[in-house]
Protein backbone atom coordinates (compact mmCIF):
# COMPACT_ATOMS: atom_id res chain seq x y z
CA UNK A 1 0.00 0.00 0.00
CA UNK A 2 1.15 3.52 -0.79
CA UNK A 3 0.39 6.63 1.22
CA UNK A 4 0.67 10.26 0.17
CA UNK A 5 0.20 13.14 2.59
CA UNK A 6 -0.87 16.67 1.63
CA UNK A 7 -0.95 19.63 4.01
CA UNK A 8 -3.97 21.82 3.37
CA UNK A 9 -5.89 24.85 4.69
CA UNK A 10 -4.93 27.39 7.39
CA UNK A 11 -5.00 24.66 10.05
CA UNK A 12 -2.16 22.77 8.31
CA UNK A 13 -4.29 19.65 8.17
CA UNK A 14 -2.91 16.40 6.78
CA UNK A 15 -4.96 14.88 3.97
CA UNK A 16 -4.06 11.25 3.20
CA UNK A 17 -4.39 9.30 -0.04
CA UNK A 18 -4.04 5.54 0.38
CA UNK A 19 -3.72 3.35 -2.70
CA UNK A 20 -3.12 -0.30 -3.54
CA UNK A 21 -1.11 -1.93 -6.32
CA UNK A 22 -4.19 -2.13 -8.52
CA UNK A 23 -4.59 1.64 -8.52
CA UNK A 24 -7.57 1.81 -6.18
CA UNK A 25 -7.48 4.66 -3.68
CA UNK A 26 -9.28 6.24 -0.77
CA UNK A 27 -8.97 9.85 0.36
CA UNK A 28 -8.98 10.39 4.11
CA UNK A 29 -9.96 13.82 5.44
CA UNK A 30 -9.83 15.98 2.31
CA UNK A 31 -9.05 19.33 3.92
CA UNK A 32 -8.51 21.15 0.63
CA UNK A 33 -10.35 24.46 0.28
CA UNK A 34 -8.45 26.79 -2.06
CA UNK A 35 -8.35 26.04 -5.79
CA UNK A 36 -4.59 25.41 -5.74
CA UNK A 37 -5.08 22.75 -3.08
CA UNK A 38 -7.65 20.89 -5.14
CA UNK A 39 -5.34 21.07 -8.16
CA UNK A 40 -2.48 19.58 -6.13
CA UNK A 41 -4.64 16.68 -4.96
CA UNK A 42 -6.24 16.03 -8.35
CA UNK A 43 -2.93 16.20 -10.20
CA UNK A 44 -1.45 13.55 -7.92
CA UNK A 45 -4.41 11.21 -8.40
CA UNK A 46 -4.28 11.74 -12.16
CA UNK A 47 -0.51 11.22 -12.38
CA UNK A 48 -0.81 7.92 -10.51
CA UNK A 49 -3.89 6.90 -12.53
CA UNK A 50 -5.79 6.16 -9.32
CA UNK A 51 -9.44 5.20 -9.03
CA UNK A 52 -10.98 6.83 -5.97
CA UNK A 53 -13.28 4.35 -4.26
CA UNK A 54 -14.29 6.43 -1.24
CA UNK A 55 -13.74 9.47 0.93
CA UNK A 56 -13.44 8.81 4.66
CA UNK A 57 -13.63 11.42 7.40
CA UNK A 58 -11.94 10.43 10.64
CA UNK A 59 -14.20 12.94 12.38
CA UNK A 60 -16.50 15.87 11.78
CA UNK A 61 -14.38 18.94 12.45
CA UNK A 62 -14.34 21.54 9.72
CA UNK A 63 -10.63 21.41 8.86
CA UNK A 64 -10.94 17.72 7.96
CA UNK A 65 -14.05 17.94 5.77
CA UNK A 66 -13.62 21.15 3.75
CA UNK A 67 -13.05 19.34 0.46
CA UNK A 68 -15.71 16.66 0.81
CA UNK A 69 -18.24 18.09 -1.63
CA UNK A 70 -15.82 19.02 -4.41
CA UNK A 71 -13.84 15.78 -4.18
CA UNK A 72 -17.00 13.69 -4.04
CA UNK A 73 -18.40 15.38 -7.12
CA UNK A 74 -15.09 15.12 -8.98
CA UNK A 75 -14.80 11.36 -8.53
CA UNK A 76 -18.49 10.45 -8.14
CA UNK A 77 -17.59 8.48 -5.05
CA UNK A 78 -18.99 7.70 -1.60
CA UNK A 79 -18.45 9.57 1.66
CA UNK A 80 -17.98 7.50 4.83
CA UNK A 81 -18.28 9.00 8.33
CA UNK A 82 -18.64 7.44 11.78
CA UNK A 83 -22.27 7.18 12.80
CA UNK A 84 -21.41 8.88 16.09
CA UNK A 85 -20.26 12.03 14.26
CA UNK A 86 -23.69 12.91 12.85
CA UNK A 87 -24.32 15.90 15.09
CA UNK A 88 -20.91 17.40 14.38
CA UNK A 89 -21.34 16.99 10.63
CA UNK A 90 -24.78 18.58 10.70
CA UNK A 91 -23.48 21.56 12.67
CA UNK A 92 -20.62 22.53 10.33
CA UNK A 93 -22.57 24.82 7.94
CA UNK A 94 -23.78 26.88 10.89
CA UNK A 95 -20.27 27.95 11.91
CA UNK A 96 -18.11 27.54 8.79
CA UNK A 97 -18.17 31.24 7.90
CA UNK A 98 -17.00 32.22 11.38
CA UNK A 99 -13.80 30.24 10.71
CA UNK A 100 -13.27 32.04 7.41
CA UNK A 101 -14.81 29.37 5.16
CA UNK A 102 -17.80 31.23 3.76
CA UNK A 103 -17.83 29.07 0.63
CA UNK A 104 -18.02 25.77 2.51
CA UNK A 105 -20.43 23.33 0.92
CA UNK A 106 -21.69 20.30 2.82
CA UNK A 107 -21.66 16.86 1.18
CA UNK A 108 -24.20 14.11 1.74
CA UNK A 109 -22.86 11.17 3.75
CA UNK A 110 -23.40 7.83 2.02
CA UNK A 111 -22.27 5.48 4.80
CA UNK A 112 -22.45 6.09 8.53
CA UNK A 113 -20.05 3.35 9.55
CA UNK A 114 -19.09 1.60 12.77
CA UNK A 115 -15.90 0.28 14.30
CA UNK A 116 -14.59 -2.87 12.62
CA UNK A 117 -13.06 -4.14 9.36
CA UNK A 118 -13.52 -2.09 6.18
CA UNK A 119 -12.21 -3.04 2.74
CA UNK A 120 -11.54 -0.89 -0.32
CA UNK A 121 -9.97 -2.66 -3.28
CA UNK A 122 -7.03 -4.63 -1.87
CA UNK A 123 -6.82 -2.40 1.21
CA UNK A 124 -7.98 -4.23 4.32
CA UNK A 125 -8.37 -1.69 7.11
CA UNK A 126 -9.66 -1.76 10.65
CA UNK A 127 -11.71 1.22 11.79
CA UNK A 128 -10.97 1.88 15.47
CA UNK A 129 -13.34 4.20 17.27
CA UNK A 130 -11.39 6.45 19.66
CA UNK A 131 -13.78 8.98 21.23
CA UNK A 132 -12.48 11.91 23.23
CA UNK A 133 -11.44 14.50 20.68
CA UNK A 134 -14.89 14.04 19.17
CA UNK A 135 -17.74 11.62 19.95
CA UNK A 136 -17.10 9.06 17.20
CA UNK A 137 -13.56 9.72 16.01
CA UNK A 138 -12.26 6.85 13.85
CA UNK A 139 -8.62 5.88 13.36
CA UNK A 140 -7.84 3.61 10.41
CA UNK A 141 -5.31 0.81 10.86
CA UNK A 142 -3.61 -1.19 8.11
CA UNK A 143 -2.07 -4.11 9.98
CA UNK A 144 -0.06 -5.58 7.08
CA UNK A 145 1.93 -2.38 6.57
CA UNK A 146 1.66 -1.27 10.21
CA UNK A 147 0.16 2.13 9.39
CA UNK A 148 -2.31 4.06 11.53
CA UNK A 149 -4.17 7.06 10.15
CA UNK A 150 -4.83 8.69 13.50
CA UNK A 151 -6.71 11.88 12.68
CA UNK A 152 -6.68 14.18 15.69
CA UNK A 153 -6.44 11.71 18.56
CA UNK A 154 -2.65 11.41 18.73
CA UNK A 155 0.12 13.68 17.48
CA UNK A 156 3.88 13.50 17.86
CA UNK A 157 4.33 14.03 21.60
CA UNK A 158 0.86 15.51 21.92
CA UNK A 159 -2.85 14.63 21.76
CA UNK A 160 -5.98 16.14 20.27
CA UNK A 161 -7.72 18.97 22.08
CA UNK A 162 -10.75 18.03 24.12
CA UNK A 163 -12.37 21.42 24.75
CA UNK A 164 -14.55 21.38 21.63
CA UNK A 165 -18.18 20.16 21.60
CA UNK A 166 -18.27 16.42 22.20
CA UNK A 167 -14.74 16.32 23.60
CA UNK A 168 -13.82 14.45 26.77
CA UNK A 169 -10.26 14.54 28.08
CA UNK A 170 -10.35 11.50 30.33
CA UNK A 171 -12.13 9.47 27.66
CA UNK A 172 -9.47 10.33 25.10
CA UNK A 173 -6.60 9.35 27.42
CA UNK A 174 -8.31 6.07 28.29
CA UNK A 175 -9.02 5.19 24.67
CA UNK A 176 -5.47 5.98 23.56
CA UNK A 177 -4.15 3.60 26.21
CA UNK A 178 -6.69 0.85 25.53
CA UNK A 179 -7.15 1.07 21.77
CA UNK A 180 -4.04 2.74 20.33
CA UNK A 181 -1.14 1.87 22.61
CA UNK A 182 -2.08 -1.81 22.31
CA UNK A 183 -0.90 -1.72 18.67
CA UNK A 184 2.70 -2.81 17.93
CA UNK A 185 5.43 -0.32 18.83
CA UNK A 186 6.68 -0.13 15.24
CA UNK A 187 3.34 1.05 13.82
CA UNK A 188 3.81 4.34 11.97
CA UNK A 189 1.27 6.95 13.04
CA UNK A 190 0.08 9.52 10.50
CA UNK A 191 -1.67 12.24 12.53
CA UNK A 192 -4.16 14.82 11.32
CA UNK A 193 -1.62 17.60 11.87
CA UNK A 194 2.15 17.64 12.10
CA UNK A 195 4.86 15.02 11.52
CA UNK A 196 4.61 11.25 11.61
CA UNK A 197 5.51 9.29 14.72
CA UNK A 198 5.32 5.72 16.01
CA UNK A 199 3.37 3.97 18.71
CA UNK A 200 6.58 3.12 20.53
CA UNK A 201 7.79 6.71 20.52
CA UNK A 202 4.53 8.03 21.93
CA UNK A 203 4.35 5.37 24.64
CA UNK A 204 7.75 6.51 25.83
CA UNK A 205 7.79 10.26 25.20
CA UNK A 206 4.23 11.59 24.95
CA UNK A 207 3.83 13.86 28.01
CA UNK A 208 0.05 13.58 28.02
CA UNK A 209 -0.35 9.82 27.94
CA UNK A 210 2.39 7.26 28.43
CA UNK A 211 2.07 3.51 28.49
Amino acid sequence: MQIKIFVFNPFFQNTSVLSDESGNAIIIDPGCYEEAEFVELFDYISSKKLKVLAIINTHGHIDHVLGNAVVKEKYMTELWVSENEKELMIAIPSYASSYGFADYKAAAVDHWFKEGPVKFGDMDLIAIEVPGHSPGHMALYHSADKILIAGDILFRESIGRTDLPGGNHEELLRNIKEKVYTLPNDVTVYPGHGPVTTIGHEKQFNPFVRA
